[in-house]
Formats: C-alpha cells, structure tokens, sequence
C-alpha cells in the first residue's frame, strides 16, 4: 500500500503586518493638494481676525475654511506619508509667515493723506492688523494638530494596510482637532475680543465639536477622494500588487 503522504500548506503569519504603501511626490497631484492647503490656511488666518457670533455660538471668520486644511493634511499623509506630510504642513506655514510680512509692509507703506486715504489705512489696519497673532496661533496650533493628526494616520495605516481608511481619517482626527482648536484658541482669542472664561469655553468646545463633525461629515468625499487619486498616482500604483478599492 503506498504510503500516504501528507500535504504541507503554508499560511502567512498572523503576527506579519501589510507594509504601508506611499506615492512619491514626483506626480502633478502634490503640487495641487500642497497649494490648496497653503492657499487654505493663509484665508484662514485673515478670516480669523474677525469674531463670529451664531446666537450663542462664539467662533471666527475661517470657521468654515479651516477643516477644509485639515482634509487635505488627511489624503496627503494617505497618499504620500508622514514625512511628506511634515514637509506639506511646514511649507504652508512659511507661505503664511511670508502674507503676514506682506501684510505688515502694506500697512506701513505711506497711503494718500486725505479723509478717503486715512479711512483706508485705518481699515486696512484693522482688518490685517491682528493677522501676524493670528498667524503665530493658527502655526503653533496646525503645527501640533496636524503632525499629530498625520502621524496618527500613518501609523494606523502600518497596521492595516489598504483596509479601514474611514476608521484612520475618523480616528485620527480627534486629538489632533483638541490639541490644534486649543492652541490656537489660547493666543487668537484675546486678538479677536475673547476675555472672559465662559466666551472662552464657547470659542474651544464649539470650535473643536465644529471642526471634528466637519471632518467626520466629509469622511466619504474624502475617501473617494483618496481612492480616485491612488488609482492615478503611478509610483502609488507601482509600490504593491494588490488592487486598490475606490475607497476603502
């Protein structure tokens, strides 16, 4: 009787990890998602030298812009790591430190002196006047929250690979909102007209429920989003076999 031989079947490890694939940023796509952060964040500064008030609801003129930054921030460390990432968030800064500079050499360059001219310039300054604050603010804050928002994403993605993005763009997005809306609260509320505590509380806890609830609605453009670009990022494409999802 022949021996009867039994069949060896390997399977892979539990204990292995899906390696993370990023893009290069040799593609058109980053230069596109890096201005629009950039060009985000410095509308963003101006509107926020402007206090808003719905009711009760205290906030600033880039209440509605500033998720938006924050959206971008999520499919760049997506699509492209956390070291891009860093690189995308410390550029759009610099861009917004040099408005600032901007800023404050139109309001010292001499205007017309007559009652039109000095109305103007009194304008100019109190709409672009608080802006290098703001910026001080919206820099220290989007610094600590985005980095820690994308450092977040990227080390999920290394558990996960491809699968579950709507749980990395959802958990990553909490404690990045708290640290970035508490921050930036802390220094622009006095330059917006914020002083006393529970105005201050208001400013935080709705600021941080706004911007967290925003990200959370967008959750399925922004998937789709990334699975639109993965599909078109060649070194994307060409760093792992498995088919991509339209969105995970």
């Amino acid at each position: 009787m022949p021996a009867v031989t039994e069949q060896q079947t390997t399977f892979p490890s539990e204990g292995v990890r899906p390696k993370p694939r990023f893009a290069s940023i040799g593609s058109p796509y980053f230069g596109i998602l890096l201005a629009a952060m950039s060009v985000i964040v410095i509308l963003s500064n101006i509107g926020a030298s402007k206090g808003v008030m719905f009711g009760p609801i205290v906030t600033d003129g880039g209440f509605f812009l500033f998720p938006l930054a924050y959206v971008i921030g999520d499919v760049i460390s997506e699509l492209y790591g956390f070291r891009v990432a860093r690189r995308a968030v410390v550029s759009s800064f610099v861009f917004s430190a040099f408005a600032s500079l901007a800023y404050w050499v139109i309001i010292i360059l001499p205007g017309f002196d007559d009652d039109y001219g000095r109305a103007k310039q009194a304008s100019i300054e109190g709409a672009l006047g608080p802006v290098p604050q703001i910026v001080l603010a919206s820099l220290l804050a989007f610094l600590a929250g985005q980095l820690i928002n994308s450092w977040i994403m990227v080390r999920m993605k290394a558990r996960s690979g491809e699968r579950r993005l709507w749980a990395r763009l959802m958990g990553s997005s909490g404690l990045g909102e708290f640290v970035d809306t508490l921050i930036f609260c802390s220094i622009a509320a006095p330059v917006i007209g914020i002083t006393d505590i529970g105005s201050f509380a208001n400013y935080v806890i709705v600021g941080f429920l706004y911007k967290t609830l925003v990200e959370y609605a967008l959750v399925p453009v922004t998937s789709t989003a990334i699975g639109w670009l993965k599909r078109r990022e060649p070194s994307y494409r060409a760093s792992g076999d498995e088919s991509l999802p339209a969105a995970s």
